[in-house]
């Protein structure tokens, strides 16, 4: 028989997907959403499904993911965020696995989307995550933005997505980063890392030539371009606050 899966999920205020989210990991043996303060329909709908809802206000990225594995009542942890879908075909991928080995870790191509839109080009693509592990050999790192797991042995590629509902439209992809930005600036300045005008345009110029050219963002026309300016604009802007001083 297969070992159990505990399906992880932290959130807040993330009505807008997580019925599906729910839906698509019903079979694992358990559910648990750790949620960090939510207001809208996010506990409603997640004991609606039936899943484990537990509190933690919210401690980073990395440090979050890791007290929502330290909960879980199975080691054999998948992990999605609450605007991630996993497809059938790689839940079917999953419910295969006899999860035997504790050291093998397991990763799921993830599709990003800006609306309706999938982005299939650029920095953005492929991008495969590891996010079926168990946790006596892999974990989240303690990094508090743009976590991962560190493996603890081999990593395979299972079959079948996750169906990443990124952003709501173009305008939505650079709302999103003042806070992920603020949180990058205050780790340079722990560091002491500073950067000037040159540095930053050299920065912003090679993220956007990476993303749009030699990774074909341009093949995704008008969605390539907005990508593209989104990675130029996360090289920089966090070491452009790090330098800045504080309002009073």
């Amino acid at each position: 028989m297969p070992a159990p899966v505990s399906a992880v999920i932290i959130v807040k205020d993330g009505e807008r997907h997580l019925a599906q989210v729910l839906a698509a990991v019903a079979w694992c043996a358990e559910v648990l959403v750790l949620d960090s303060g939510s207001t809208d329909r996010t506990l409603e709908i997640s004991r609606a499904a039936g899943a484990r809802v537990e509190h933690q206000d919210f401690l980073g990225y990395g440090p979050q993911k890791r007290a929502a594995v330290a909960m879980a009542r199975h080691d054999w942890i998948l992990s999605l965020d609450a605007d991630e879908v996993l497809d059938a075909e790689a839940a079917a991928a999953i419910r295969a696995l006899a999860l035997g080995d504790p050291a093998i870790g397991y990763r799921i191509r993830r599709r990003n989307h800006i609306g309706a839109r999938e982005v299939r080009h650029g920095l953005w693509s492929p991008d495969r995550c590891l996010r079926l592990f168990n946790r006596t050999r892999a974990n989240f790192n303690e990094v508090r933005i743009h976590e991962a797991v560190v493996a603890g042995g081999p990593v395979r590629d299972l079959p079948g997505s996750i169906i990443h509902y990124t952003f709501r439209d173009c305008a939505d992809v650079f709302g999103r980063m003042p806070p992920y930005s603020r949180a990058k600036a205050a780790a340079y300045r722990a560091r002491g890392r500073r950067a000037g005008a040159t540095l930053l345009l050299a920065r912003a110029a090679w993220g956007f030539v990476r993303s749009y050219v030699l990774k074909r963002g341009f093949l995704d026309g008008r969605l390539g371009v907005v990508v593209a300016l989104s990675v130029a604009v996360d090289a920089v802007l966090g070491l452009a606050l790090a330098g800045e001083d504080e309002a009073p």
